[in-house]
């Protein structure tokens, strides 16, 4: 056992054992030993790489199309633009710059980071100090007003908790020791009270032995900015991975150096992860109020908001190496067998608000 591992052993043997979600919280954030507060997980040297780290035109395109939805919202200012999990600042550097083509919009913003990671905070620091970033610590705390909030890759990193259907009743799946302490998964009593956590839908047409898994967080955070948007003029994207109707299936893994390992394996070392359910997430938000739109493919996003033809403006003054480079990293994010169908876009907007570039065709309906 690691650090960590230990003094998740000593809370299970205090509290009995751990709900994933639970576990999840210290192995991702723990301030001392936790995976995004002891380490740059991204890039080739980490353990994944995100779609800003592989192409400057991601970014752009969501500059762009923050400054198309701000221009046919009538151009409030000022304008808090949010990012949830900024990373290296790289979205954001990026988005910024493209804003600049826009400029009323650029000066409009004021620009708001909620982020984990004290190494990546700092790193955002002196990349984006040009734009005077202001971090706070979540949605909860951004100021009133109109406002833009985009988040790449950010869901898919909060807490879930799964749960077995058993002979009668469901049981939570937790995580406890074995006679020679090492970390396990248990499954918790078969309960009411368990039964009623999972989604109606999954709750009594499972059968014995299926695994529903459930974000409490993400659903949390749609509610919060569905209540919001409804309120204030404002809109949300997010691009994650995950299933266009994920019906709660069970998908939590870990990586560590771009390798799928066990989830109990070193926590605080790994990356733990699991498909985000736009489905869900996105009624949340829509019982709130909001307007809703998605998901649809990041290939079909990209494309909407003109990729290829970024990639030809940026190839003709390339040399040939960039040019490669550069087609190859666009490949990357549109190809369907790598991230262009496993990633999707959504939306939240309030309403009233113009349909988002992108989304033509995709919008919720009650």
């Amino acid at each position: 056992m690691n650090a960590l591992a230990r003094r998740i052993a000593q809370r299970i043997r205090t509290e009995g054992p751990l709900s994933l979600a639970a576990y999840m919280a210290m192995a991702l954030y723990d301030p001392r030993c936790g995976y995004y507060a002891t380490r740059d997980p991204l890039g080739e040297s980490g353990d994944y790489v995100t779609a800003p780290e592989l192409s400057q035109i991601f970014g752009e395109l969501i500059g762009l199309w923050c400054a198309d939805l701000w221009q046919r919202s009538g151009g409030p200012s000022p304008l808090v633009l949010a990012e949830l999990g900024p990373g290296r600042g790289l979205l954001a550097s990026d988005l910024l710059r493209a804003a600049a083509c826009v400029p009323e919009f650029r000066r409009a913003i004021r620009l708001y980071l909620i982020e984990a990671s004290p190494r990546l905070r700092a790193e955002q620091k002196t990349r984006l100090a040009f734009a005077e970033p202001v971090w706070v610590e979540q949605v909860d705390a951004l100021p009133p007003g109109p406002m833009l909030l985009v988040a790449n890759e950010f869901l898919d990193a909060l807490p879930v908790r799964q749960f077995v259907r058993g002979k009668a009743l469901w049981s939570e799946r937790l995580v406890g020791i074995d006679p020679e302490d090492r970390l396990v998964f248990v499954d918790g009593p078969e309960s009411f009270a368990a039964s009623l956590l999972v989604p109606e839908a999954s709750r009594e047409s499972a059968e014995e032995g299926a695994v529903v898994e459930i974000c409490p967080a993400a659903l949390a955070l749609a509610s919060v900015l569905g209540a919001r948007l409804e309120a204030e003029m404002g809109a949300a994207l997010f691009v994650d991975y995950g299933a266009v109707a994920a019906q709660g299936r069970a998908s939590l893994r870990a990586y560590r150096g771009h390798r799928r390992v066990h989830p109990l394996v070193a926590p605080g070392a790994v990356d733990l992860t699991a498909d985000v359910d736009f489905g869900a997430v996105l009624e949340a938000a829509r019982r709130e109020g909001a307007l809703c739109y998605g998901p649809v493919s990041q290939a079909r996003f990209l494309g909407a908001l003109g990729i290829e033809l970024r990639l030809a403006a940026l190839s003709r003054a390339a040399t040939e190496a960039m040019r490669e480079r550069l087609e190859k990293s666009v490949r990357l994010l549109l190809d369907p067998n790598e991230m262009g169908n496993l990633f999707k876009a959504v939306a939240i907007t309030s309403p009233g608000m113009p349909a988002p570039e992108g989304f033509a065709g995709s919008r919720v309906q009650p």
